[in-house]
């Protein structure tokens, strides 16, 4: 069998060095979750937010923040409650006396990388307040349009176990995330690790050695390099089979929009990169699928009451199309 040669049209140097260095940060202190550090910075290089699910204390937020840290740019925590107000979350007009009229004064969502804990705290209301920022990268307030800073990413957390005090996330907000990654249990190997550290060195010192290794304009320059990986045409249908799929599937009430093979297409070109490729292989769609679409889909009632789970669709789906070679 024949081995077919690409040659190398992107230097991606400066970009896996900044991936490595990331991972050796989060890695220092994050005992396990490879594949959760993997999709935040495949995220943060896609210009895309994303939302991590878990059971507390499996370092949902630390991640979130250990990713901040790495990056030499502003950071703002929102920590999602039932009272909390959109006003709270992008600003509000405050009335000068000094020159007689309103002030714009921004609020928390201006920052680079948002950490927005337990987004389910909060009831719809304040969650809307959300979806122009996400999508358009801008606020619009008394009719004045604030536009954001790049880089601007969201990371949120939120715990599906819990019912009581929670909403759910609409439709329209749970699309504008590009992943949503199930941060795990840790096995038993990792959690003797976990404790061990824990018992060895002092968290709060380690989280204050963690240095920013990279920054703003290192980031929109990644992004930049990203954005130009080649795709084959069979490696986009490919990704639109998968997504009309969905559409199709007699085990779903609710399939993915065209933004979902939109973000497929973007996380597996920040994958293929950080795997040092300047292309994209069948591999790089089949593993961020799960992240892209779990969210995107609803299952119908009969299949949810049998227990499936929207990765389990998923899965088969991909058995279903054929891999283009």
């Amino acid at each position: 069998m024949e081995v077919e040669m690409f040659t190398q049209r992107t230097d991606l140097t400066q970009l896996n060095t900044a991936v490595e260095q990331i991972r050796q940060t989060l890695g220092s202190i994050i005992v396990g979750q490879k594949d959760t550090i993997d999709f935040l910075i495949a995220g943060l290089l896609a210009d895309g937010h994303v939302l991590l699910e878990g059971v507390p204390g499996v370092a949902k937020t630390l991640s979130a923040k250990l990713v901040a840290k790495s990056i030499d740019a502003s950071f703002a925590r929102i920590q999602f409650t039932p009272d909390l107000m959109p006003s709270d979350v992008i600003g509000t007009s405050v009335f000068d006396p000094r020159s007689a009229s309103f002030e714009y004064r921004k609020g928390p969502i201006f920052g680079h990388i948002v950490l927005v804990d337990e987004i389910n705290r909060a009831p719809a209301k304040t969650q809307s307040a959300l979806f122009e920022v996400m999508e358009e990268r801008q606020i619009t307030v008394d009719g004045h349009t604030y536009l954001m800073d790049e880089p601007f990413m969201v990371l949120a957390t939120q715990n599906p176990i819990e019912q009581e005090g929670t909403y759910r996330l609409p439709e329209a907000q749970l699309d504008r995330f590009l992943f949503k990654i199930e941060v795990k249990y840790p096995t038993l190997e990792e959690e003797t690790a976990i404790l061990l550290n824990q018992h060895q060195y002092r968290l709060d010192d380690a989280l204050n050695a963690v240095k920013a290794v990279l920054s703003i304009e290192q980031i929109k320059a990644c992004r930049a390099i990203i954005k130009g990986l080649h795709v084959e045409p069979k490696l986009i249908e490919y990704v639109a089979k998968i997504t009309h799929e969905t559409r199709n599937n007699k085990s779903l009430y609710l399939g993915a929009s065209p933004r979902a093979s939109l973000a497929m297409v973007n996380g597996a070109k920040a994958f293929a990169a950080m795997q040092g490729r300047d292309f994209v292989t069948p591999e790089d769609i089949i593993k961020v699928a799960p992240p892209v679409l779990s969210h995107r889909i609803m299952l119908s009632p009969d299949r949810e009451m049998e227990g499936l789970t929207p990765n389990d669709i998923v899965a088969q789906i991909l058995q279903k199309i054929e891999v283009p070679r």
